[in-house]
Order: C-alpha cells, then structure tokens, then sequence
C-alpha cells in the first residue's frame, strides 16, 4: 500500500513543461515500480497458476502491469518511428489504475462500488429504455426542426439536420442544460424572426420556420420522460443497492472479516498446508480481529466448539473458519447454505485441495484426556492400597518378631511383591548378623543394647520400603 501511495505521489509531480532531468528521474522512478508491481505478479501468478485469474483484484493488477509495460515499449517506439505521442500518454494513463488499489483498504469507498456493481444490470435497461426514448425523438425532431434558422442554440453542431446531431441536443436537453437555447429558434415567427420562403440548399423543403405548438409538447415531453422520469430512475435504483450494500455491511460478518481470517491464517500456516496444530488454537483465535475473534482465556471456549481434529492434532481452517462463523451468527437455518458457499468460495481459491478425514474431535480429545487422568488417579489409589497391605503384612512380621515368610504374603508377584523379596532378606540378613555376634563374643555394652539396634535396623528397612 505504501509503495502505492508512494507511486501516487511521483505521478501528481509529473508537469507539462518539466526539465529533462526531472523527467528521467520519474521514468526510472517509475521503472522501478513497474518491476516490482511484476515481481508481485510473476510470484503470484507462480504459486497459485491457473487459480490467480480467480480473483478480480489480480486481474485488474495483471491488465495494469500489462499496459504498464506497453507504455515503456511505446516509448522507445516513439522515438524510432514518431508515433503519435497522444496514444503514449493515454496508455500511461494505465499507472493511474494502480491507485485503484488503495480501494482494497477504504471500507466506504468498496460500499459505493459494490451498491455500483449491483446497479449496473438495472441501469443498463435503464440505458436502453433512455435511447429508445431519444431514437424515437430524434426522428420526430428531424422531421419536423431540420430546417430551422440557426441561431442562439441551434448551430452547425446542434441542430435536428442530421440522426447524430439529433441525438447531441437530446442528449443535452436529458441534462436539463440549454433546453431553453434550442428551443428559442423553434418558437420564432414569420416574417420578423424567420423566412418561409427561405430556400434550403440541397433539397426542395422552403423555409427556417419553426412550429412552436409542436416545439413546445416535443420539449416539455421529452424533458419530462428523461429529466424527470428516467434519469431519476437512475438515482433512485443507485439509492436502493446502496442502502442494501449499506445494510449488508452492518452484518455481523461481511467478506472483510473472512479476508482478515485468511489474512491471520497465513501467518499460522506459512506452509498453506490448510492446518494448524491444536496447541497453536488459543493463540490464534486471539489474534484475529472482532467479531470472530476469541480473546485469551479461550480454551474452553475452543474445546466446547468440538473442532474436528485429524492425525497429529491438527485442525483444518474450514472447520475453525465454520466453527467461529457460527459462534457469530448462531443457529440458523441458513449456516446450512453458507457453509456451503464458503466450501465452493475456499476450493476455489484453493489450489490444493487437501482432503482429511477426522479422527477425534476438540471436545472428544478433552475428554479423553480427563478419563485418562482419572483412571490413572484410580489406578495409582489401587496401588497405595496395594503398597499399604503389603507394608503392614512386612510391619507385623518385623516388628513381632517372626520368620517373614514371603510365600505367603498378600501378593507374590509385580512391583511391590518384587520389592518385599528385595527388602526382607537384607532385614534377616541384619537380624542373622546381630545374633551371631551376640553368641560369639562376651556381653558388652553392644550386646546389652542390641535389642534397641534391632529395632532401628527394622525401622531403616520399614522406611526403605515405602520410599
């Protein structure tokens, strides 16, 4: 846009009596924008193919780079063969297209063309209506004005002598201008204002008389049928579509906001692989502009939407572009309708068409994902449980005393059954060592604590088993 506004600006310096220095700087000015406005091109027209002459902004773009590119070609041909330079400057009239550009930007102005665009059918039967009038008055003007004397309007060029010169003063008169001109002539009198026996040169018809009973019910009803009837017609059907552009455009969605989508998703998918993971979701609901935006916190919001997901956690951008359409416009009985043009709109504009088959879905993997943490939760109070049964079977064996018989405990196989064959002998292989150190050697000190040590080294074994 701002190489635009930019090349704007160059054209507005241009004059008619510039030096030749001035006007070298602004043709390599404009040299350089004219490659890189066919740079834009070329690489457009390299990734998308056939599909860039689907958008009509591309095309307007091409046609311009195209007369563009003529007008340099011209240039030179200009000064070999001294074209006509009239052609050279209407053909670079063509840069001026480029500011047409700027439209894409100005909400308002991309209003008045659309209530045009919806206009124009209408006003082209308006148009035929319009000079099926002027043809039929044409004729009756040069039946009955042809020879009339020529003064204030009426002239060499305005005059009813020929179809062409008729169809000018009608043609003027539709504009309510100088209707009052050509109209005095008619109104004259013999023999003060007029000759009856004038002779007209070229055919037998005497006279530059006019008829002014005639003249006036021809003005007064032409001026009627196309001032007032016609060209207000025109008006009023430009009025209408552009209270219907006007409303379309208050709507909660218009195409400005699936462009803004488009526009966000690229960013998303630099690779146009048509998905996006479901990690990067929250971020880029938030990202995009009112009214389809979802600001942050949005994860709920997202997962309640039961977004289709396929292999790898991804999500299309038709399901999302759905999905937030929706949460817009809510339950209608046209979402049905829409969806569908939007379906036909993105194939279109498309060029791989990536086909995926869902496999889950936002709110089904949510799910999942809670049972998952449930039943582990129930799983690892299973385990504590387990865990508890076995340490107090090991508790009573230690501490009353007897032989640990591990062929009989609650559970003779897995994780903890595994640690109680690991743990109990290294607690009869402390008991073994103490009383036989307490048989082979005198009472002592040692010997006379050894209960309490016992006692300890059980604990220490106790404490390593439910670490």
């Amino acid at each position: 846009m701002m190489l635009i506004i930019v090349n704007m600006v160059t054209m507005m310096v241009e004059t008619d009596e510039q030096s030749e220095r001035m006007e070298s700087v602004l043709n390599i000015i404009n040299l350089v924008f004219i490659v890189i406005f066919t740079t834009e091109c070329l690489i457009k027209l390299f990734a998308l193919r056939c599909y860039f002459f689907t958008v009509a902004w591309n095309i307007f773009d091409f046609v311009v780079i195209i007369l563009s590119i003529i007008g340099i070609v011209l240039a030179d041909i200009i000064e070999k063969y001294f074209v006509s330079p009239t052609l050279f400057r209407v053909i670079r009239l063509a840069r001026i297209g480029r500011v047409l550009r700027l439209i894409r930007a100005a909400k308002g102005i991309r209003t008045l063309l659309f209530a045009l665009m919806m206009s124009m059918p209408a006003l082209f039967n308006i148009g035929l209506l319009l000079f099926l009038v002027m043809f039929i008055y044409a004729i009756f003007g040069m039946a009955n004005f042809a020879y009339v004397k020529k003064q204030d309007g009426i002239d060499d060029m305005f005059n009813f002598e020929t179809f062409g010169n008729s169809i000018i003063c009608l043609f003027q008169i539709s504009t309510s201008a100088g209707w009052d001109n050509l109209l005095s002539p008619i109104m004259s009198s013999p023999p003060e204002e007029c000759d009856i026996n004038f002779v007209n040169t070229g055919t037998n018809a005497r006279g530059n008389c006019g008829n002014p009973s005639v003249g006036i019910a021809f003005f007064v009803s032409y001026i009627i049928i196309s001032f007032l009837i016609v060209v207000n017609m025109y008006i009023a059907i430009i009025l209408e579509n552009f209270s219907v552009a006007t409303e379309e455009s208050t709507e909660p969605l218009s195409e400005d906001d699936f462009e803004m989508f488009y526009e966000v998703w690229e960013k998303f998918d630099s690779e146009a692989t048509q998905f996006i993971e479901f990690s990067m979701l929250e971020r880029f609901a938030d990202a995009l502009s009112e009214p389809l935006r979802i600001a942050k916190p949005n994860k709920i919001q997202l997962i309640s939407m039961d977004l289709p997901m396929v292999s790898g956690d991804k999500i299309h951008c038709l399901d999302i572009l759905f999905a937030f359409t929706k949460r817009v416009l809510g339950e209608s009985g046209d979402m049905d309708t829409l969806k569908q043009q939007m379906e036909e709109k993105f194939m279109m504009t498309n060029p791989s068409k990536v086909s995926h088959e869902p496999i889950t879905s936002t709110l089904r993997r949510k799910m999942e994902e809670v049972s998952a943490v449930i039943i582990q939760r129930c799983y690892r109070r299973h385990l504590v449980r387990r865990q508890m049964k076995q340490a107090s079977y090991l508790y009573r064996q230690i501490n009353y005393e007897t032989a640990v018989d591990v062929d009989n405990a609650p559970e003779t196989e897995g994780l903890i059954a595994s640690m109680i064959q690991h743990f109990v002998p290294i607690a009869i292989q402390v008991e073994q060592t103490a009383e036989d150190s307490l048989l082979s050697s005198p009472p002592s000190y040692d010997s006379v604590t050894w209960g309490k040590k016992r006692k300890k080294e059980k604990s220490k074994v106790f404490k390593l088993f439910f670490k």
